[in-house]
């Protein structure tokens, strides 16, 4: 049977909210606007390995993200209130690693008028299917329409696990090896019934460069002062990911990703009975989630950019990147909004209703 476990961005998305949430309490300590406090601590150096990034843009990130947001306009004293609203905005660096897996094998193979790109990948809804066939056809220099691409069956040719943002990366990685060598060993006019098969090649990386990538999570959130009732009327994301392989499977990948950090802020709660260690609300009647409502205005952009150490594409994975940072964000907008530091989740009324907001009015 299926158990609670994580599921996306497992580690970096609750240490990022952690460190984000200081992060923001250390910049108001040193009476620093939140954004400038990181830009003056951006480096281009992995301070966990001491190598270098494969490419780091975060600086990038917040300096759009701020123009986009309106963060000029911002005023650092907590407690604006319009009506029966506190109204505040809040900013988080994301960060998420680009990594590789390894054992993958593709296949090509020209059938007369069509050419066969077949890997034992699977598409779990990331837009695998339209991702490679646009990476197969670049390589192989052809037409989309050209390439007939099968995956999600374990007769076809070894591929990796759908997982940690290594699908497209590592899949398209070897798609384009193996489109490389068939063109290699049989040119541009290949008769029918031509084949190659190729293995992923070897990297040594991470043996010199820190693959990582970015962004920036801006959002604007509404207290109650009333009933301490949390919307978030506007979240917007800027990242910093390589380039982009499909814009619109991408913005869905990091927008889905934003709302689910948005219902981690704000509604998602595993909640124990200490007497059996049972998990009380275990379905989703009362596990609550983010829905349409919640989600008034989101938008994902990224920064127009090529990873040139990453991978033959340039490309990293956006699958998870998109929800590290996002509840930061929220949790740092409603200090901006009330002057009350919450320092759970989820961001829940009474939180805030204990601390009165009241006592910030202006």
């Amino acid at each position: 049977m299926p158990v609670p476990f994580w599921m996306r961005a497992p580690g970096e998305c609750p240490g990022m909210h952690a460190l984000e949430v200081a992060m923001d309490e250390l910049a108001i300590a040193c009476e620093l606007d939140p954004i400038e406090l990181r830009v003056r601590n951006d480096t281009a150096i992995d301070p966990d390995t001491g190598l270098p990034f494969t490419h780091r843009d975060l600086v990038g990130c917040l300096r759009e993200g701020a123009r986009r947001f309106g963060w000029a306009d911002r005023d650092p004293r907590p407690g604006r209130r319009e009506g029966d609203w506190f109204v505040g905005t809040g900013v988080a660096a994301s960060t998420y690693p680009a990594l590789m897996m390894t054992g993958n094998v593709a296949r090509v193979t020209y059938d007369g008028d069509r050419y066969r790109v077949e890997i034992g990948a699977t598409d779990i809804g990331t837009g695998t299917w339209t991702a490679l066939a646009q990476i197969a056809a670049d390589a192989l220099e052809c037409p989309v329409e050209d390439v007939d691409l099968r995956i999600g069956d374990s007769d076809l040719p070894t591929g990796s696990l759908a997982g940690g943002s290594t699908g497209t990366s590592s899949w398209g990685t070897t798609v384009v090896t193996a489109a490389r060598a068939f063109r290699e060993e049989h040119g541009r006019t290949p008769a029918a019934g031509a084949t190659t098969q190729a293995e992923q090649p070897e990297s040594d990386l991470t043996e010199r460069f820190a693959p990582h990538s970015f962004g920036a999570q801006f959002a604007e959130v509404r207290v109650h002062a009333e009933t301490g009732e949390v919307r978030v009327p506007r979240m917007l994301g800027v990242f910093s990911v390589g380039r982009i392989i499909n814009p619109r499977t991408a913005h869905s990948q990091l927008t889905g990703a934003m709302v689910m950090g948005l219902s981690m802020a704000l509604h998602e709660h595993s909640v124990l009975d200490e007497r059996w260690a049972h998990v009380v609300n275990h379905d989703l009647a009362g596990y609550h989630v983010a829905a349409h409502a919640d989600v008034a205005d989101i938008e994902a952009v990224w920064l127009d950019e090529t990873d040139e150490h990453i991978n033959p594409m340039g490309s990293r994975g956006v699958g998870e990147i998109g929800i590290v940072g996002a509840s930061a964000a929220v949790a740092n907008a409603t200090y901006h909004a009330t002057g009350i530091r919450v320092r759970e989740l989820p961001l829940t009324p009474d939180l805030f209703l204990r601390g009165d907001p009241q006592r910030v009015a202006r």
